[in-house]
């Protein structure tokens, strides 16, 4: 069984031992440390909660607001809801914070409470050591009975958040109701289930073939959006009747695409795309993390933009998509952010961006596919043994390789002309992770292997 506790949150195994898996005691402890660092924070007394629809959620579910309302803090429980949808609701309700729970892409036996503060972002680095450091120490102190905190649900806000998209001024109902869409989704069983189909709806598709809509948490494949795992919604896309596909991870913030002849869109190049029509539309900048593909700075720069890379992780993105002023930006993974709507990856406002970009376009999704670079990422890693201090052996590779452009916000990322090899190392494993980009799969997997051998004998003249 498994716990990890990271400054971005809480996630494990359920069942178990306590400080060995996510046991109901660990969920309360955690909970109460979140609950008051957001009150040490802030003058507002609201935490705002929801969850994807895996079957451990309305247990932690409960562990998490009574604990929060022990606290002396009011709950608004948005029950099965989605991440952006969470995240939109904490600044409307004028939150001093949210929790989301959700193991993301992890399979069904995982859960987790992820961490939002009072803009409906994920909290940093520093103020997740806070609250490590609050758990650690038992330094909470729970409300008399007087003070106790109230609750309330509110299944409201994916229709809320469904409106405010409508609203956007690059979302064009009338170009997507024109298309006649017809579209295919896998919604894994969870909450994607009870928020792509109004908002497809909403958007005037014509026709919506529901997979996995029924949101009871028996996920009927892996979970992650991966080509790997989607044979049955790209089977019927091979019968030539859908236009697009559009998949989602448990918690709705991933989105992946297939085309109409059943090929995945790729999910790096979901970003791309939706990037490319806002830019079309409006002038400015890009960010996604140093993994990503190099496809997003070669359509950004062609629309006269700046691209930004930052430190892998959704709450970095953000960080720098607010100090470039970027217009769009997200992860590789499927993570679009568009700060016009929230600064929160956010399946539905791709969805919407993307059906107004291939409606205006004109385009089959493959013909739109084919119009931008083709990248291709190969996602290695290397297991060290645990002697070995992995910052010396990142460190010898930025030297080895100095003569080339070296980034090295996040391990080391050394580019070449076109082609790119990005090294991190794990938090929990002596591991190196190995990410390499090249216009041909051959070519990046033999950037990897190459890499993989330097690394080898850094590590071998060390010893």
């Amino acid at each position: 069984m498994t716990l990890i506790k990271s400054i971005s949150g809480i996630r494990g195994t359920i069942g178990g031992k306590v400080n060995e898996s996510l046991t109901p005691i660990d969920v309360v402890k955690f909970s109460a440390a979140f609950g008051t660092w957001a009150k040490q924070n802030s003058k507002q007394n609201t935490i705002v909660i929801g969850r994807d629809a895996r079957p451990s959620g309305e247990m932690v579910s409960n562990l998490v607001s009574s604990t929060l309302r022990g606290l002396g803090l009011n709950v608004v429980d948005l029950g099965l809801s989605t991440t952006p949808t969470v995240e939109m609701a904490v600044a409307a309700e004028n939150a001093c914070g949210g929790i989301i729970l959700t193991a993301s892409h992890n399979p069904v036996q995982w859960n987790a409470l992820k961490l939002l503060n009072a803009k409906g972002e994920f909290i940093s680095g520093d103020d997740g050591k806070e609250v490590l450091e609050i758990a650690e120490n038992d330094a909470y102190e729970f409300a008399p009975v007087k003070s106790i905190g109230k609750y309330r649900t509110d299944d409201t806000y994916i229709q809320k958040h469904i409106d405010a998209i409508l609203k956007l001024p690059l979302v064009d109902v009338e170009a997507i109701t024109a298309a006649k869409f017809k579209v295919a989704i896998d919604c894994v069983n969870s909450t994607g289930g009870i928020s792509l189909p109004p908002l497809l709806k909403a958007l005037g598709v014509v026709q919506v073939e529901e997979l996995y809509c029924e949101p009871n948490g028996h996920f009927p494949h892996n979970p992650e959006p991966l080509p790997e795992h989607l044979g049955d919604i790209t089977r019927i896309m091979q019968k030539g009747i859908y236009d697009v596909g559009f998949v989602v991870d448990p918690d709705v913030d991933r989105l992946a695409m297939v085309s109409e002849n059943g090929d995945p869109f790729g999910e790096e190049y979901t970003l791309v795309a939706v990037a490319d029509y806002v830019l079309s539309q409006t002038k400015g900048n890009t960010v996604s993390n140093l993994s990503s593909t190099r496809a997003l700075r070669d359509v950004t720069e062609k629309r006269g933009g700046t691209y930004e890379a930052a430190a892998v992780g959704e709450v970095n993105v953000v960080t720098k998509m607010k100090e470039t002023n970027a217009v769009i930006g997200g992860e590789g993974n499927g993570g679009i952010i568009y700060p016009e709507l929230h600064y929160g990856r956010d399946a539905l406002v791709g969805i919407a961006l993307f059906l107004t970009h291939l409606a205006k376009s004109g385009k089959k999704m493959s013909q739109l596919r084919a119009s931008y670079p083709n990248y291709h990422i190969s996602k290695n890693k290397i297991d060290l043994s645990p002697e070995i201090d992995v910052d010396k052996v990142l460190e010898g590779m930025q030297n080895r390789y100095a003569k080339q452009p070296v980034n090295t916000i996040d391990g080391v990322k050394i580019e070449f002309d076109k082609e790119w090899v990005h090294l991190r190392k794990s938090n929990t494993e002596p591991i190196i992770r190995i990410y390499s980009e090249s216009e041909s799969q051959a070519t990046a997997e033999y950037l990897a292997n190459k890499i993989i051998t330097d690394i080898k004998e850094i590590v071998s003249s060390k010893s």
